[in-house]
Formats: C-alpha cells, structure tokens, sequence
C-alpha cells in the first residue's frame, strides 16, 4: 500500500503507533477485534480500522502539492475535497476556492474560469457533463483529478454492465456527490436507477412487475433514472453496484432481493441470463470500517463516540451500527465537547445539532467506544480522547499505555 505525503498536523503520533503494532500483529486484516486503551479510571475501546483511507489520503496529497507547486495560480475545487470540516478548512485556508456546494448548487460561476485555471477534481469524482465543461474551458483535468480508485472501480463495473446489456441498479444516495458521479457514468451506459435501500428497491420491483401504476414512476423516481428508462423494459436483466459508502449488508440484502426477483420473473434456471453477480462495489477502507464496527458491538461500553464530518455518509452508517447497542454521540471534532457534563452531537436522522447533558456516566471505570470515519484524521480523534481524560483524575500517560501495549504485544 502506497504512503501519502499528508500534513503532520493531520496525524497522531499516539493512534499512529497503535495502528502500526496491530498492522504488525494483524498484517492481514483477519483480526477485527477492537484495542482496549485502559487509562484506569475510564477505559476506550478503539476500533481496529477507522480514519484517513486510501482514497482520502490520495486526494489530500494532491490537493495540497498542488497549490504548493502552482503559487501564481488559482487553485479551485468542484465541491468539498472530502466530508471533513477540519480538511475543508484548512484547504479553504491555503486560498483553494470550492466552485459548487455538496449538493451542487453553484457558487463561482463557469464564466468566472479561464483556461490558467487549476480545478480539482474531489475523491468522489464528478459527473460527465462537469467534466465536459471544464474541458470546454481549456481547463486540463487529468493531472488534478482526486477521484479515488475504488469509486472507478464502480464506474468500470457499471460500464461492463452496460457492455453486457444489463440494467444498472445503483444503491446510494441520489444527492450524495459519488452517486451523482456514479450515476453519470453508468447511464452513459445503461439504462440505470438509484435506490437509497430495500423499501425502494422493493417499489421498483413493483413497476418492473407491472404491480404500480407505470405513469407513477416517473414521479416516485423522479430524479433517479435515465432519460427513456422503464422499468417494464429495462428489467430484463440487472446488476447492482453501489454508493462505496453505504453499509455492505444493505448492498447485498438489495442484490438477494433484485436476484430472487429475476428468478420468479424468468425461472431459477435461467437465472444467468438475467442477473449479473457484481459481487459488492464496497471499497476495502469502508468494508474494514464496518467489520471493525462490528467488532466493538461485541464489547460491553457505557457510550460511544463517532468522530467525523455531518455530511460524511461512511461514519453516518458507521454510527447507524454503534447506536444499534450504545448510547451514541455523533460529533465533529472535541470542540463539541463542552463540559463533563454538556455535549453538542449531530442527529444524522433528524439532520440537526442536538445539546445532551449528563453525557458522562459517574462510574468507574467508565467505557467508551471511540471510532471514527474515512474522512477523519487522526488528530481529531486524539484531540477527543485528550478531552475527555481531563475530566479523569490519576490517568495513565499515553507513554505507559503504549508501554503495556507493546508489551502485551499487540
């Protein structure tokens, strides 16, 4: 795997040696089972993976070679490098300005570019006709664009799909900047519809089962599909790719669901003929991400903290799993924690702030599950665990954990 140049401040010395002695232990990835950091009076139970990805790392050692190499130019980004306020900032910082708001509303006009200009493309890609006109601009993209790896890798796949003569069913969420990207892409291709999760996917199977009213799609829909899509024709044979953030099980719980309807549609023994197996489009960060997050559901905790971005789909599912058992707080930075007794979160349902007090349990030891998203760096997480061990009299260092870590042999 490829080291990223990225900024120091983004790094954490502490969480970085930790990572490193379980890729020693673990270098294979076989273990998910979290790290007990026991301070004594509180505990964390950190995940096995969580923090900067390839794709994310990637995307911020070139945004930042960039503006570095090219001082006389302007430097521009489509939208949000990442869903990360702390990256986003800092970028802002460095004189990058965004182009469009995450759900692509214009902010410089394309009139305002000239073909001098520098534009970078972010890690979720962007769609074809952006593409085309930036390039109608002068302006050369190849060298600036971030787009990460494993969201082409979805694009390929949607394109073989098409080459195939399949129907692309995409699992993501419409308005999110990958899926738009994605869906771009695969309708250059292929007939192609977004579903944001089961109860959806079940309603186009419906209209691809004559089960609705045909007229209603294009309103239930609306902004889902290709132009000329119909689900009574373009359900003869399907693949699903996804959002590579989405949780995996809801991916593989919509592709069982869409292949067992293509084997009551047109028999179990043709069912190769109507149903293409993609296998799951997860990027392997997101996949590690999860399977992590499981592994802290099997600890006993008192709460659990998810660091990351408000909009940053991978730690909002991340966060949809820790709630499945924990009393969850959702926040940004440490800067959400105000007091031992007063925490501002993030309600990724309701999207909206919240203000909880008495978040702290009096208890000893007190157990807290730490996580955080892709797009987080690692000096944000250490920032929220120092934090919370000021409210913690005859704490160990940081030093003698890492002592007793290396000891135990992580």
């Amino acid at each position: 795997m490829k080291n990223f140049e990225i900024p120091t401040f983004y790094k954490s010395s502490f969480i970085g040696e930790i990572k490193e002695l379980r890729k020693i232990s673990d270098p294979r990835k076989k273990d998910f089972t979290p790290t007990l950091l026991d301070f004594g009076s509180v505990q964390f139970i950190i995940a096995r993976h969580f923090g900067f990805c390839y794709g994310v790392e990637n995307a911020i050692e070139i945004s930042y070679r960039t503006v570095d190499e090219n001082p006389a130019k302007r430097v521009f980004l489509l939208s949000q490098m990442i869903h990360n306020p702390i990256v986003n900032e800092d970028l802002q910082k460095k004189g990058i300005r965004f182009i469009m708001d995450t759900k692509g509303n214009q902010i410089i006009p394309w009139e305002d570019l000239t073909s001098n200009d520098i534009v970078l493309i972010p890690a979720f890609g962007t769609t074809i006709k952006i593409e085309d006109k930036l390039k109608e601009i002068g302006i050369q993209i190849e060298l600036y664009d971030t787009t990460c790896p494993f969201v082409k890798k979805v694009w390929n796949m949607s394109k073989k799909l098409g080459d195939n003569e399949s129907t692309v069913i995409i699992h993501g969420k419409h308005i999110h900047e990958e899926t738009r990207a994605t869906f771009s892409h695969s309708a250059k291709n292929a007939p192609s519809v977004v579903v944001k999760d089961i109860d959806e996917a079940k309603t186009l199977a419906e209209y691809a089962l004559g089960k609705r009213d045909r007229a209603k799609f294009h309103i239930e829909f609306e902004g889902k599909y290709s132009q000329g899509f119909d689900p009574e024709i373009h359900f003869n044979k399907v693949g699903v790719v996804n959002q590579t953030t989405m949780l995996a099980s809801d991916t593989y719980e919509i592709a069982e669901y869409f292949k067992r309807i293509m084997e009551d549609k047109f028999g179990v023994e043709n069912i190769k003929n109507h149903f293409v197996d993609t296998r799951d489009t997860l990027c392997y960060a997101t996949n590690d991400n999860q399977e992590a997050t499981y592994g802290l559901l099997e600890q006993k905790a008192d709460l659990a903290l998810v660091v990351g971005g408000y909009n940053s789909s991978n730690t909002s599912h991340l966060v949809e799993l820790c709630e499945r058992k924990f009393t969850t707080y959702y926040i940004s930075s440490a800067n959400e924690i105000k007091s031992r007794d007063e925490i501002h979160h993030f309600n990724y349902h309701k999207h909206l702030k919240e203000h909880s007090k008495d978040w702290l349990p009096n208890k000893s030891p007190l157990k807290i599950i730490l996580t955080s998203g892709a797009s987080c760096p690692d000096s944000a997480v250490d920032e929220v665990l120092d934090k919370v061990l000021t409210y913690f009299n005859d704490v160990k260092s940081k030093e003698e954990i890492l002592d007793e870590l290396k000891k135990a042999k992580l």
